[in-house]
């Protein structure tokens, strides 16, 4: 278990809480992965082969006329609506172990985001299906990870993974997914992590938002959960609205900053600009990597752009290869939160990616992965995302400190971000 922590499995209503600790090793008729992945193709009527790609985005143009004009003119749902359960047989299908195997025999985190990102995108499609619709007019996306909380530092890649979710909360065009993941050992599920995702409607093109189902919450359960999601909304926009970009910091964190600095000062000279770095600790312009990523249609998700979960995996891995080469020493993954989609990554996009240690503390490490694309022809950058991770270290890392003004203010967000986790779990 993860030092210092529980692992609090977010109630689900008890209507939804079906074979969650099945004892059996096999799970006959859950759908697996990849099912997941052919049954949102079909959904959406996308193409397996990129030249067909133009034409299959043409096609939808005409199911414009499937959408709703008012958010009252669909059939509210309840949560078990949208209740999905699915498998990884790691342990009883061998044979798929490798695309999820590491170097250090456990299971790739990285691909575990990729498997979140589609199922919440298929939660979110069985909740606003239309019986008499054999091909959903929506695009729904991804537009936020609020949070994802583990509770193992260790996944087997020899036992069998389920996943679980369902529909929590629902604006006008857009869903929050509360999204679970379990384990089989010695014949029981037992939980891993806790993942919140925000998924938004657009028309069949991607260009405007399209109106959801309403959610109807049926027990006083499901009534504190469909609350839940409003709050989680409300405190997104409030971290938005005091977001060290738009507000100046506040007179403690201003205090800390100055404090950074005059632990700085060379007491030889009498400089603002003469700096010594304390004992161990690294300047956070020593503390980044960085990477590039050629965009292929391989790797483009259902709306024939870049999928949302391959970027997440090759943010962490990056954010993971800058802890560990921070630290030491193997990190592991805590939590991972506020993910924000703001651009779409299209295919054959040149993706930068920067990895920063911006806050630690003993054996913690704040990571914050700037994710933009660059085109060739206009020579102009675009951030599409960023990314925050929390690692624990096996040994306590160096203080990473702050130089200039725009680094210390990396290092207050990162300090908040680091505060909102160990405050979550």
């Amino acid at each position: 278990m993860l030092p210092t922590r529980l692992c609090i499995m977010r109630k689900l209503p008890s209507v939804l809480a079906r074979t969650l600790t099945s004892g059996t090793n096999a799970s006959p008729g859950l759908p697996d992965m990849s099912e997941v992945r052919s049954k949102l193709r079909d959904i959406v009527g996308a193409s397996t082969n990129w030249r067909d790609h133009v034409q299959a985005m043409q096609e939808r143009k005409a199911l414009h006329t499937l959408l709703a004009k008012r958010q009252e003119d669909l059939p509210p749902r309840r949560m078990k609506d949208s209740y999905l359960e699915v498998i990884l047989p790691l342990g009883s299908q061998p044979e798929i172990r490798e695309k999820y195997l590491n170097v250090h025999n456990t299971v790739r985190f990285g691909r575990i985001l990729e498997d979140l990102d589609s199922l919440g995108v298929l939660i979110c499609y069985t909740h606003t299906k239309q019986e008499m619709q054999q091909r959903s007019p929506l695009s729904i996306v991804t537009a936020l990870v609020d949070k994802i909380n583990l509770c193992q530092k260790i996944i087997h890649p020899d036992c069998d993974i389920k996943f679980t979710g369902n529909v929590s909360w629902v604006g006008k065009t857009s869903m929050e997914v509360k999204m679970h993941m379990l384990q089989l050992h010695d014949g029981d599920y037992s939980p891993v992590l806790d993942a919140t995702f925000v998924m938004v409607a657009r028309d069949p093109e991607n260009k405007r938002p399209a109106f959801v189902n309403p959610l109807i919450p049926e027990s006083p359960e499901e009534e504190e959960i469909f609350k839940q999601g409003e709050l989680n909304k409300l405190k997104r926009i409030e971290f938005s609205t005091a977001s060290l970009l738009k507000m100046a910091p506040t007179a403690e964190e201003r205090n800390i900053v100055h404090d950074i600095f005059l632990n700085t000062l060379d007491t030889r000279t009498v400089s603002f600009r003469s700096r010594k770095l304390p004992p161990n600790s690294v300047w956070m312009e020593d503390a980044k990597l960085k990477g590039l990523q050629i965009c292929h249609p391989e790797e483009r998700n259902i709306f024939n752009r870049i999928f949302g979960g391959f970027l997440m995996r090759k943010a962490f891995e990056l954010g993971w290869a800058t802890a560990c080469s921070y630290g030491g020493s193997r990190p592991f993954i805590v939590s991972v939160d506020d993910i924000m989609f703001q651009k779409p990554v299209e295919v054959g996009s040149l993706l930068l990616l920067s990895g920063q240690v911006c806050y630690t503390e003993k054996n913690y490490i704040q990571i914050r992965v700037h994710s933009g694309v660059y085109n060739a022809n206009t020579r102009e950058h675009h951030t599409t995302n960023i990314f925050h991770f929390t690692f624990i270290s096996e040994n306590e890392v160096p203080q990473v400190v702050p130089k200039t003004y725009g680094e210390s203010m990396l290092y207050l967000d990162g300090k908040r971000h680091f505060t909102a986790v160990m405050n979550e779990i």
